[in-house]
């Protein structure tokens, strides 16, 4: 604490004494902090004076009764705590300087009172790194980001040389690191660097703390960022929160761009000569230098990153959850007329009430969920077959249920037991349409007409049908509604044999 002139010193005690101000009022009004009129406050009290001062105290003889100065022998009797350790056990929940000054304390009567003990250890603490000062709670935090250097990979058959990206994940308490090479930025990479960053350190943090990547934060907010649909899937299904770091504010990822640096330094440069042919080849290489960097004793503090880990972070992390994360995909669609909403192409049914509403899909390589107001109102499996249909009788209105339970087969039996002209209707029907089901609503229809007719006259129907090549609904509904059906089919003129002698037939001896 830095040590305010004695004209304002002696202005506190006055407000104090002659005023009967409180501390907040007093830290007001002399432009100071609160804890540091009660600090002045309590010096007072303890000291040989009492209010109103002597008109004869100068201000040296006051800064005397304050601040008395400890004899060098007195001091290098006092235990001297071992700021290091401190450092680290503030690092667990709910730790504060109070506490452990109340416990160097019990061990040491005669060591040195608080206000000392808290100025000794923010003098400590601004000697090391910004990044080791921040006192991160154990578990709680797992800062993300990329390098801004990248490395290269070749295609051993065509030597084009790619650039990959370099995925960086570490832990506020220890700083614990984990690195590993991706194709891209892109989504699914994304996703895939923090399942198996999971997996690296065995259990899940508090807190995500992004950088603002479009894989991760869709739109960047001070206040209300909104996180990308299936980043807020994964948070979900490991139980995590995610907390963008905010935008153009350093300070909010200052331990992973330290540890961007160190991975840049440590690994990526040791890695700057050799050549590697795949992603795999890479990442076993960056593997085993990141294991070097976790276990690299620290220049500043006690232990390495994996000591840390192991006392710190470890215990306090959540376990992971019995299945891994199955990659996901979020879109926004609008219900056609038909219920159905489309996916790559192939086309799913939801509840027909829900035709023209808004819907959110969630699609992966095997299922499709669709939900309405945050409710599933459909699952499907997944097919990629563009242009198909999956349809779920539930999901239909009570016309389309009993259309839909036709099968060709099933028409085709119909049809044979009222005739074989009406069967050869039905079958022609059906074969001239590029796919079947176009041709059930006709056949339906005819269905329809011998009901009303009778089947013999549907028979005879069908028969004149199929003379003139009219097979269709409309043809049928014509020959019966005008009764051509009762009428004889014309009789065609047999055709007159060949004579078996004619003068320009030259026969079989004209060839020899």
């Amino acid at each position: 604490m830095k040590r305010l002139p004695m004209r304002k010193i002696r202005e506190v005690i006055r407000l104090k004494f002659e005023h009967n101000l409180s501390e907040r009022k007093i830290a007001r009004s002399c432009n100071i902090s609160r804890s540091t009129v009660k600090d002045y406050l309590a010096r007072f009290s303890v000291s040989e004076l009492s209010w109103p001062l002597p008109d004869t105290l100068d201000e040296k003889v006051l800064e005397q009764q304050l601040f008395p100065a400890k004899s060098s022998d007195n001091r290098s009797q006092q235990a001297t705590p071992d700021w290091s350790q401190i450092h680290q056990e503030l690092h667990h929940p709910n730790t504060t300087l109070m506490l452990l000054w109340q416990e160097y304390k019990s061990c040491h009567p005669d060591g040195y009172q608080y206000s000392w003990f808290s100025d000794q250890y923010r003098s400590w603490r601004n000697q090391v790194d910004v990044v080791m000062r921040q006192n991160h709670v154990a578990g709680d935090k797992l800062f993300i980001d990329y390098a801004g250097q990248t490395m290269t990979v070749v295609d051993q058959f065509t030597g084009e040389a790619r650039q990959v990206q370099i995925f960086i994940a570490t832990l506020g308490a220890s700083s614990y690191t984990y690195a590993e090479a991706t194709r891209s930025q892109s989504l699914p990479d994304w996703i895939g660097s923090h399942i198996r960053a999971f997996e690296f350190l065995g259990g899940i943090p508090n807190t995500l703390v992004p950088d603002n990547l479009k894989s991760g934060v869709k739109t960047p907010h001070r206040y209300e960022p909104v996180i990308n649909p299936t980043y807020q899937d994964l948070a979900e299904h490991y139980q995590v929160a995610v907390v963008p770091a905010r935008v153009r504010k350093p300070q909010d990822k200052a331990k992973v761009e330290s540890a961007v640096q160190v991975v840049e330094r440590w690994i990526l440069a040791g890695l700057r000569h050799q050549t590697f042919f795949t992603l795999s080849a890479l990442n076993k290489a960056i593997r085993g230098l990141l294991d070097k960097l976790n276990s690299k004793p620290f220049q500043k503090l006690q232990g390495s990153r994996r000591s840390l880990f192991e006392s710190l972070d470890k215990p306090a992390l959540k376990p992971l959850p019995i299945e891994r994360y199955q990659y996901a995909e979020w879109k926004e669609a609008r219900v056609h007329i038909d219920y159905h909403v489309s996916v790559d192409g192939h086309f799913y049914s939801v509840p027909y009430q829900l035709a023209k509403k808004q819907l959110s899909v969630r699609f992966t390589q095997n299922t499709v969920e669709c939900f309405h107001q945050g409710q599933r109102v459909a699952s499907h499996q997944r097919l990629y077959q563009k242009g198909r249909y999956s349809t779920q009788s539930d999901h239909m209105p009570e016309k389309h249920k009993q259309h839909a339970q036709w099968t060709p087969e099933r028409l085709q039996s119909w049809a044979a037991k009222t005739g074989p002209e009406t069967e050869a209707v039905v079958r022609r029907i059906l074969s001239d349409r590029r796919y079947p089901q176009q041709g059930y609503r006709s056949c339906l229809g005819i269905m329809r007409l011998g009901k009303s007719y009778g089947d013999v006259r549907l028979e005879n129907a069908c028969r004149r049908a199929l003379f003139t090549d009219a097979c269709s609904y409309r043809s049928l509904e014509s020959i019966l509604k005008h009764n051509l059906d009762q009428q004889p089919l014309p009789q065609l003129e047999p055709e007159p044999p060949l004579p078996e002698h004619h003068e320009n037939l030259r026969g079989s001896d004209y060839f020899h």
